[in-house]
């Protein structure tokens, strides 16, 4: 079963052994890639925090359904189940607040090295871990906590919020896990981007993403050109098709990639297909918005974990508003200003159209734990669910509301 990662429905994918073998052997080349990141040879013998879906599958009468991550877990080797934190029997409780509960809790009873998962959910965890032992950074209960292994969402703007709760920086290795297959990795600490997991069980395909070959909620239209690794060019945007050996064919993953390195076949993720925003022409990509909030973040010295943003209708013109976490104290004119000016620089179309139809920009700062109470509202806590970056209109009515009945 897919999170529904970005406010989508969960959809059920299919999981074969040699689906599971593959993954595996992923795994594997992340591990061959760890002495790559400069760590100290004491930390292959260390603990390996990985916070994911529940190892406990629900049984639908002849098959089983469950998160990947929680598939996965359940499945990994006998060797490494030393290694892996919080351990099977936690890994199984299905009420997310319970298991952070009981990880928080035992936490100090594991020496851990290496922690992975989605950047929201790692900085929730260690945020319970520290206020549950009234230490001052996970450092103090983790002393030899070297590695973050991200994936999901680009990890930048969680950088500050990380670099709080740690006594020293941890270096970070990302990864492209999807529900439908593991895609890529980053293989050194100082590569442009991650990797592309070919012979891998799957076969990669990519679409020019681009107003030819999408429509503005990100369907394909006609028969746009598809191009195979070996005819991919930089700087462009690509939709994602994947064909794997767990049974999917031609499958729009929703994603978009570019590619950074072309003999090292070097990705980074840029945003979904159905997440851009462009209510009168200014295209900005949820890498542009990404960027932006980096910006903002850095400028100000304020911690963003998260955002939201959607077009509306604005004095007979247009106007984006913003949804910003934040608990840090911030001026909201001096944000808003550094805001546009940060995505002017980025985008050109945006710049334009900034002297023309989009008025405004509106930014709201509310506190991060709403963010987390609408996740719980939608039902989807849970270390697999990323935020939604755009709203549609409905949604985003929706979502006002909920933050009108729950901040003053």
């Amino acid at each position: 079963m897919s999170s529904g990662t970005s406010g989508t429905p969960s959809k059920h994918i299919p999981i074969t052994t040699d689906f599971i073998r593959s993954h595996r052997r992923g795994s594997l080349r992340l591990f061959a890639a760890l002495p790559n990141y400069e760590v100290p040879k004491s930390l292959y013998s260390k603990g390996m925090m990985l916070l994911g879906g529940s190892t406990e599958l629900e049984n639908k009468g002849g098959y089983y359904v469950g998160d990947l991550s929680g598939i996965t877990a359940s499945k990994i080797p006998f060797w490494f189940r030393h290694f892996y934190k919080p351990g099977m029997k936690i890994a199984s409780e299905k009420d997310w607040e319970n298991r952070i509960q009981k990880i928080a809790e035992n936490a100090p009873k594991w020496d851990i090295g290496v922690i992975g998962g989605i950047p929201s959910w790692i900085q929730l965890l260690m945020e319970n871990i520290i206020e549950y032992h009234q230490v001052e950074t996970i450092h103090d209960i983790w002393p030899n906590l070297e590695l973050y292994v991200s994936g999901g969402i680009l990890f930048e703007p969680y950088r500050k919020g990380f670099d709080k709760l740690c006594k020293k920086p941890l270096k970070v290795m990302d990864t492209y896990l999807a529900s439908e297959g593991f895609v890529s990795i980053q293989k050194s600490l100082h590569a442009k981007g991650m990797s592309l997991l070919l012979k891998g069980g799957i076969f990669f395909e990519f679409i020019p993403f681009n107003s030819d070959n999408f429509d503005e909620n990100g369907k394909i239209i006609g028969q746009p050109k598809v191009f195979t690794v070996d005819n991919v060019s930089l700087g462009i945007d690509y939709a994602l098709l994947l064909s794997t050996n767990a049974g999917a064919w031609r499958y729009q993953v929703g994603d978009t990639i570019r590619f950074v390195d072309l003999e090292k076949k070097q990705i980074v993720i840029t945003g979904r297909t159905q997440h851009f925003l462009s209510i009168c022409g200014e295209h900005l990509s949820v890498a542009n918005m990404t960027d932006a909030i980096t910006k903002v973040s850095q400028e100000l010295n304020i911690t963003i974990p998260e955002f939201t943003v959607s077009g509306i209708e604005y004095e007979n013109f247009f106007a984006h508003k913003w949804y910003l976490a934040s608990d840090d104290h911030v001026d909201k004119t001096v944000l808003r200003e550094v805001l546009d000016k940060a995505l002017k620089i980025l985008n050109d179309d945006y710049k334009t159209e900034r002297t023309a139809v989009l008025k405004e920009i509106i930014v709201e700062v509310i506190p991060t734990n709403l963010f987390y109470k609408w996740h719980a509202k939608e039902g989807k806590m849970g270390g697999q669910n990323k935020f939604p970056r755009v709203m549609k209109k409905d949604k985003f009515q929706a979502w006002e509301t909920f933050v009108r009945n729950n901040f003053s």
